[in-house]
């Protein structure tokens, strides 16, 4: 409870976060929030992504403002030159459970779990659902254990329910329409069909390695002491209650990166989140942008991880210029597979109705008057900072809980069209043109009234503001 001078020292948090863009992401804004809460916290990051957040991001400046703030460096065991994406994002799991994993259970060891004189041993772990050693560490250590999944609730509800899709012969699904409904799983029957199951489930064997160790780290949260979810009553709150069954203390907080705003001007700080890319963000988007009219344009991303083909690519572009529509599209260097890469003369044919870049400052990028829609992958930062900003969505979603987002945006909130399991230039043109112009103003209307929700969620009468504040008090109980 004290230090050597008998001074008080504040609840103590780890956080161990996925090493990868969209979970740094959240955890990172859950890490500041914490911080807000006069918390000290350790943030656990591999060397490959701290020596890039370094060099692109604000989160050192950011950062700097708490002193009970720390982070920890860790190899993530790949080498520097590996891609980390596509269907190779796998390979990070294997890695951290043969490299990181003991080098960090030794260090917290040798460390006395993370204590000095002015800091306590930690409080609780706060750990990325997808650690699945998790469970097994904090109860061996008796640490508290906060299981935290930075994808959709509905997503983990779905990996969850797999023993009563496999008991009920819902899967697999092979020689079945893609288009039937999934039934068993609570609070979707009516509208969940199997494409919009995670691709995970698309296999003809139940044993597969794969599908298992995903369903696996979805079964420890009933080992957790609490579980956070980065969503709102009002986007899942009848699936947060479907898992509140199983779990004791359900905290749903999100959207996160509106919650820290919200705490950010209460502390009378600069209500700006933290950038935390691992990309250089391109701000020439931004100037030109301020030379567009007002919700004229396209906004096109697929995120950190999306690989796609040269020829799909191809689909998109011609798609995006049949539109007929302004159109800002982000493209990594390594975001086309293959060696061909991108189509070199793609980006000087573009000039004329859009601009292309390397990475972008996206929620900046989401806020601006001139986007009018937002052409994307459906991963979940990217779909809560759109709806926040009010920005309709066509989605084109690549795996993980991004099938079910994708559902979500298009059959229950409304806010958009789902294009998923196709890639061609009709489509996506037919789409473009329904979101920015057939039906413009249904779907502006309709992702504005989402907007207000959501952040009416993050307020202080909001059910994410006030269960923010049930897991602050949960966390400094533990201390008694």
């Amino acid at each position: 409870m004290s230090s050597k001078q008998g001074t008080y020292l504040p609840p103590h948090v780890l956080i161990f976060p996925f090493p990868a863009q969209g979970h740094l992401n959240s955890m990172l804004n859950l890490a500041q929030l914490f911080c807000l809460a006069d918390f000290h916290v350790t943030f656990i990051v591999s060397d490959f992504n701290h020596s890039r957040l370094l060099r692109h991001s604000t989160v050192p400046a950011t950062f700097s403002r708490y002193p009970g703030f720390q982070f920890r460096t860790l190899p993530d065991g790949l080498p520097d030159d590996h891609p980390r994406a596509g269907e190779r994002v796998m390979d990070i799991t294997s890695s951290v459970e043969q490299v990181t994993v003991p080098l960090f259970k030794k260090m917290m060891v040798l460390e006395n779990f993370l204590a000095s004189d002015s800091r306590r041993p930690v409080t609780c772990f706060v750990a990325d659902g997808l650690m699945s050693f998790a469970a097994d560490f904090a109860q061996e250590n008796e640490i508290p254990y906060i299981y935290f999944r930075t994808a959709t609730a509905s997503y983990f509800w779905a990996l969850f329910c797999f023993p009563q899709l496999l008991q009920a012969q819902q899967i697999p699904f092979q020689g079945k329409s893609m288009d039937g409904l999934v039934e068993n799983i609570p609070g979707m029957e009516g509208f969940l069909r199997r494409r919009d199951l995670p691709k995970f489930y698309r296999v003809d064997d139940v044993n597969d390695s794969i599908l298992g160790k995903v369903v696996t780290v979805s079964r420890q949260i009933v080992r957790a002491q609490a579980a956070i979810f980065n969503t709102c009553e009002d986007l899942e709150g009848l699936i947060v209650a479907q898992i509140q069954k199983h779990v004791p203390r359900v905290f749903s907080i999100g959207p996160i990166h509106e919650q820290t705003k919200t705490r950010l001007t209460k502390k009378n700080e600069e209500a700006s989140i933290s950038r935390t890319s691992l990309w250089a963000e391109d701000q020439s988007c931004i100037h030109w942008l301020d030379t567009q009219p007002p919700k004229s344009v396209v906004y096109v991303s697929f995120g950190s991880i999306t690989l796609v083909t040269r020829e799909q690519v191809l689909e998109f572009w011609h798609g995006l210029l049949n539109s007929c529509q302004r159109f800002l599209w982000v493209m990594r260097p390594d975001m086309v597979a293959g060696k061909d890469g991108i189509p070199k003369d793609l980006i000087e044919r573009s000039k004329e109705k859009g601009l292309v870049v390397e990475w972008a400052p996206q929620e900046e990028v989401l806020n601006h008057p001139a986007v009018g829609g937002f052409l994307t992958h459906s991963g979940w930062n990217s779909t809560l900072e759109s709806i926040a900003a009010g920005v309709p969505m066509v989605c084109w979603p690549y795996f993980g809980d991004q099938m079910i987002n994708s559902r979500f945006v298009s059959d229950i909130w409304k806010i958009g069209l789902d294009i998923k399991d196709t890639c061609d230039r009709l489509i996506i043109e037919k789409a473009i043109r329904d979101l920015m112009e057939v039906r413009k103003e249904e779907f502006l209307e309709r992702a504005g009234n989402m907007a207000k929700l959501v952040k009416k969620s993050v307020s202080e009468e909001g059910s994410s503001y006030k269960n923010l504040e049930c897991l602050i008090q949960y966390i400094k109980s533990l201390l008694l």
